[in-house]
């Protein structure tokens, strides 16, 4: 009878508390990776030598220049960017990693997309890449801006049969203040952004974030000198409008605003430099009765704008 038992004591089966561990085995892993993802298979080997390829090819000039590429890290900063339509080439996915809402809602946003490469990497690899910056095992690469130069907006415009309407930025260091002038301009019939080469806010991923896509529509052209650009735009008969707060002249009595136009926003803090200002054919203020010191970039130029429009209508 005690061997009966011993043998019986050795069968196996259903132990106490296993069903929660049997339906956590039973739990999906998620959707099944993309092609480019899944490491041997002959996608990802075309995506990896393509990747590789990106990175050392050199990067060529245009009349306006190119940025440099940037590097979008963490899962909340990827996604979100990835649903603004920020431009990318490749999504970096570490190998092993953790498949939670954000990593699928990424990969299958890139893959929605198309044209943004897939790529797994192990985790040594994206520190490398971000300087050891909390990736959180998702990397979303920028490529390059494309500037335009600042003789293409005003050609661009009398091409179209209308005035120049360009605002340049002096001094403006916030990429989300050129991010919300792009989208300003684009929502009052603007036909583009001047950011001088130095010392200045580009398009970055968070300037394209905050034109909430408008900036795949506005061009953002960029001046080695903004004094020498303005000089060359007075040459072909168009007015610079510089905002102060102490200009001469209030917003709303300025009739030049409905003929080709450039209105210069200064930064928040310093306003317009000295050379700029001096470049200005009007210095002109916004009234505020509420008594505040200044408006930041994105709201004054917002303000002179539709002024603008209001008269070109």
């Amino acid at each position: 009878m005690a061997a009966n038992n011993r043998r019986m004591s050795g069968k196996k089966g259903a132990q106490v508390g296993s069903g929660g561990q049997r339906r956590k085995g039973l739990e999906g892993k998620g959707p099944t990776p993309p092609a480019e993802m899944r490491k041997g298979h002959k996608k990802n080997r075309i995506a990896t030598v393509k990747a590789k390829q990106t990175q050392r090819r050199p990067v060529p000039r245009g009349r306006g220049g190119r940025s440099s590429s940037e590097l979008v890290v963490g899962r909340n900063p990827v996604v979100e960017a990835l649903r603004e339509g920020v431009p990318a080439s490749t999504l970096y996915v570490q190998q092993f990693i953790d498949n939670d809402e954000r990593v699928r809602e990424a990969l299958q946003l890139a893959a929605e997309r198309g044209g943004i490469n897939l790529m797994e990497a192990p985790r040594p690899e994206l520190d490398r890449m971000t300087n050891g910056l909390n990736h959180q095992g998702l990397v979303l690469q920028v490529p390059p801006y494309e500037y335009a130069h600042p003789e293409d907006l005003a050609s661009a415009a009398y091409d179209d049969g209308e005035d120049p309407l360009i605002v340049a930025l002096d001094g403006v260091t916030d990429p989300r203040n050129l991010g919300a002038v792009v989208r300003s301009v684009s929502a009052f019939g603007g036909h583009g952004v001047v950011v001088p080469e130095r010392r200045a806010a580009g398009m970055t991923a968070g300037a394209w974030k905050t034109s909430a896509g408008t900036a795949a529509r506005t061009p953002v052209a960029r001046a080695t000198n903004l004094t020498r650009a303005l000089e060359a735009y007075k040459k072909q008969g168009i007015v610079v409008v510089g905002l102060a707060a102490d200009g001469e002249h209030e917003i709303g009595e300025l009739e030049a605003l409905q003929g080709p136009v450039v209105i210069v926003v200064g930064s928040e803090g310093k306003g317009l430099s000295r050379l700029v200002g001096e470049t200005c054919d009007f210095r002109v203020r916004i009234p505020m009765p509420g008594g505040a010191e200044s408006l930041n970039a994105g709201v004054a130029a917002g303000i002179v704008l539709y002024e603008a429009a209001r008269r070109r209508v």
